[in-house]
Parts: structure tokens; C-alpha cells; sequence
């Protein structure tokens, strides 16, 4: 019987340190996603930057196309919702009557950004610009 035990526990500990690992490795993989903000763009990206700055301070683009001159332009388009359910529930009994009551609202936010950096023939930042909404 000791000896089932053990095994159980052997495996529910490696089983548990497996998803740990597995977590620690998604949230690093989104630490970039992260930084994509308007105050992030307005503090540290600035015109003449390498592009090697801009992959290391917002990360991958989502879009990367060229202009007529075949300069690289980085699109990064960020769409977030936010939901947020509330329920209140009451009840209340008598010897004969008996009632309740419910109640459900629902907000839902959602955001956008989206960042538009241009790059010149050397792959420095020429231009950029950003468009935030919130509704």
C-alpha cells in the first residue's frame, strides 16, 4: 500500500512541475505583447532607431510590407476585450411564501492599437505613428 502511494505521489509531482514549466515558457514567449503600449511607443521608440531596437523593445510586427521605394514598414495591430459579468442573487423563505431574485449585467471593453513604423533604405526608423481606441 506504501509503495502505491509513493507512485502517485511521484507522478502527480512530476505531472504538476510539467505544467509549471510548460507556463514559465508561454509567459516569456509573451513578454513582448506586454510592452506594446501608446506610452511604450512615445518613450522609446525615436526616429533613427535600428530596426533590431524596435523587434527587441515591441517584438514581432504583425504585418511587414514595403512602400513604393521598397522601404520595410512594420505594422503591429493589437486587438484586446475586455468582459466582465456580475450576478447578485438573493433569496428569501417563509413558512409559506417563498421567493427570489436574480440579476446578471455584462460590460464588454475593447480596445485597439495599432503602430505603423517606418524604416529608410538603411533599416533605421524614418517615421511612425499610432492610433489607439477604446470603446
Amino acid at each position: 500500500m506504501n509503495g502505491k502511494w509513493l507512485w502517485i505521489v511521484l507522478l502527480s509531482s512530476t505531472l504538476l512541475s510539467a505544467c509549471y514549466s510548460h507556463m514559465g515558457s508561454s509567459a516569456g514567449r509573451d513578454a513582448n505583447a506586454t510592452n506594446l503600449t501608446v506610452g511604450t511607443v512615445q518613450a522609446e521608440i525615436k526616429v533613427g532607431m535600428p530596426a533590431s531596437d524596435v523587434a527587441a523593445i515591441l517584438g514581432s510586427p504583425n504585418i511587414v510590407t514595403t512602400d513604393e521605394k521598397r522601404r520595410e514598414v512594420w505594422i503591429y495591430d493589437k486587438v484586446s476585450t475586455n468582459r466582465v459579468d456580475t450576478r447578485n442573487f438573493a433569496y428569501g423563505t417563509l413558512i409559506i411564501f417563498g421567493g427570489s431574485t436574480r440579476q446578471a449585467e455584462s460590460t464588454t471593453t475593447q480596445k485597439t492599437l495599432t503602430i505603423i513604423i517606418k524604416f529608410d533604405e538603411q533599416k533605421k526608423v524614418r517615421d511612425f505613428a499610432y492610433n489607439y481606441t477604446q470603446f
